[in-house]
């Protein structure tokens, strides 16, 4: 029998608190552009990392890991595509090709999630960067105030067939997420959903270590 998935959430409290794989406290992290001191999260938001399968997520919107063609073929997209129907790809290649870092929205055919986010992380040579993941990310946020949702579901963005390294990803993808809140947002719960053991890991590897950082 395999293990439950595990979750990690994090709403706002003044100090740390861990019970049943959860944990609870501010984060903090470097102003962007440098300088000194600490930029204070202090936001309603709800953060979880799990293991699973994003399209089986009941968030309002889940995020595919697209092409910037937006044709779905394996991978995260594949899976959305079996499980939600073809007519998400096709609505999503009518709006395509995108720049690559931007995100468009389509229904969720037969998912629980009423949206699809798909975000172009990589362009047909299927190769992805820093600035790549974090620009999408940063797009499906919008997509997601725009659409007025109150949560979402991220896949560990250009970490399949892009080959990105997990933990870097799971720093940019963070650092997003937590400047986003911060400055505003519809978003109530942004959920992670890993794919496997190692991906959960590195995530939150990367969520302790920031943890760590905001309260030294």
């Amino acid at each position: 029998m395999k293990d439950a998935p595990k979750g990690l959430s994090r709403p706002t409290r003044p100090k740390e608190s861990w019970r049943s794989g959860s944990a609870s406290g501010r984060f903090g992290g470097e102003p962007e552009g440098g300088g000194s001191g600490k930029v204070p999260w202090e936001f309603s938001m709800e953060i979880l990392l799990t293991r699973g399968d994003i399209a089986q997520q009941d968030a309002e919107a889940i995020v595919n890991a697209a092409n910037n063609h937006l044709w779905m073929g394996a991978g995260v997209a594949g899976a959305i595509k079996r499980a939600g129907g073809r007519e998400i790809e096709e609505e999503a290649v009518a709006k395509g090709p995108i720049t690559i870092g931007e995100a468009v929205v389509t229904g969720g055919g037969r998912l629980k999630a009423r949206y699809v986010i798909h975000a172009a992380v990589m362009g047909r040579d299927v190769r992805t960067d820093a600035d790549k993941i974090r620009q999408a990310t940063q797009n499906s946020l919008r997509r997601a105030d725009e659409l007025a949702v109150k949560s979402i579901a991220f896949p560990a963005l250009g970490t399949g067939v892009g080959g990105f390294p997990l933990e870097e990803c799971a720093r940019i993808m963070l650092d997003v997420v937590h400047r986003q809140s911060a400055s505003g947002t519809s978003l109530e719960r942004v959920v992670f959903v890993l794919y496997d053991e190692p991906a959960y890991q590195a995530f939150e590897k990367v969520w302790r270590s920031t943890q760590g950082s905001s309260t030294g």
